[in-house]
C-alpha cells in the first residue's frame, strides 16, 4: 500500500466544493471592485509595438487545421535563426489576444477561461528575436504591446537554473512564462477559483503549441521549475502573482537535422 493518500488531493479535481459554496459571500456578489483585467503600469515605461493580423498574416503557414493538429507535439531542440516579431505578435495574439473587449469590465481573447476572468500575464524573456532588443518583457493585451521590464545577465543560465537545470527552457529565440493572479478569479468563484485556473492556463499552452506549428515553430510545456527562484526572475511577489507555466518557443528543426 502506497505510504500517501492520494484520495485527499483527488477531492481537488472534483467539482464537489462547489455544492458547500456560498456564492452569495463572493467578492462580486457583496460588491468589491473587480480586479484590472491588466495588470497596471508605468504609462512611462517604455514599450514596443506588436504587429496586427495583416502584418503577421504572411508568416503563418497556409496549413489546414488537421494538419496542424496532427503535427502537434513538444519540441525541445531549436534552430539557431531568430524568429521575427511579427511571428512573435502572432503567438501573443494566438494565447492572450483580445477578441473583443466587453465593456470595460471583461475581454473576450482567443482562449476560453471561467468567467472571463483570464487569471494570468504573459511574460517573455525574450533571446533571439528580430527588432526585440534581448530581456525581460511583459505582454499588454489591451494595446498589443511589450511593456518592457529589464535586462537580464546571463539570462540564459538563470532561467536554466530556476527551471531545475533544465538547458532546453532557454534554448529557443524566446520563453514565455505566465504568471497567475488568482484573485481575478477568486473575485467570482472563491474556493472553486483554482480548479478553473488550472483548466485555463491548460488552453492557454495549447494555443501556444498550434500556433508554433502554424508558424514553422516548436515549443515544450514545462511545469517543474523552482518557484521561489523563477518568481524572484520576474519580479514576482509569489503570493498575489506567482510563475505557473512555461513554455520555451524557437524555429523548429527540419526533419532532416
Amino acid at each position: 500500500m502506497s505510504e500517501y493518500d492520494y484520495r485527499i488531493n483527488r477531492e481537488f479535481l472534483k467539482d464537489s466544493l462547489r455544492k458547500r459554496t456560498d456564492f452569495s459571500r463572493t467578492d462580486q456578489n457583496m460588491g468589491r471592485p473587480m480586479p484590472p483585467i491588466q495588470k497596471p503600469f508605468d504609462p512611462a515605461s517604455p514599450r514596443v509595438s506588436l504587429a496586427g493580423s495583416d502584418q503577421w498574416q504572411e508568416f503563418v503557414r497556409d496549413i489546414s487545421l488537421d494538419q496542424i493538429i496532427a503535427r502537434r507535439k513538444s519540441r525541445r531542440n531549436y534552430a539557431p535563426e531568430p524568429l521575427h516579431l511579427e511571428e512573435l505578435s502572432f503567438l501573443l495574439w494566438a494565447t492572450q489576444g483580445i477578441r473583443s473587449p466587453k465593456g470595460g469590465a471583461a475581454s473576450f481573447r482567443t482562449v476560453p477561461s471561467a468567467g472571463a476572468r483570464h487569471s494570468f500575464e504573459t511574460y517573455l524573456v525574450a533571446h533571439n528575436v528580430e527588432k526585440l532588443s534581448p530581456g525581460l518583457y511583459r505582454f499588454l493585451p489591451l494595446s498589443n504591446e511589450l511593456l518592457f521590464i529589464k535586462e537580464i545577465a546571463r539570462a540564459e543560465h538563470k532561467l536554466s537554473k530556476a527551471a531545475f537545470g533544465q538547458r532546453f527552457i532557454a534554448a529557443g529565440a524566446v520563453t514565455f512564462i505566465w504568471a497567475c493572479l488568482p484573485y481575478r478569479m477568486e473575485w467570482r468563484y472563491g474556493p472553486n477559483a483554482y480548479r478553473t485556473i488550472l483548466m485555463d492556463i491548460g488552453h492557454v499552452c495549447q494555443n501556444l503549441y498550434l500556433a508554433c506549428e502554424a508558424i514553422g515553430g516548436g515549443t515544450c510545456a514545462v511545469a517543474a521549475y523552482d518557484q521561489q527562484a523563477m518568481d524572484e526572475l520576474l519580479g514576482l511577489d509569489g503570493h498575489d502573482e506567482f510563475s505557473i507555466y512555461l513554455a520555451p518557443v524557437g524555429r523548429a528543426l527540419s526533419r532532416h537535422s
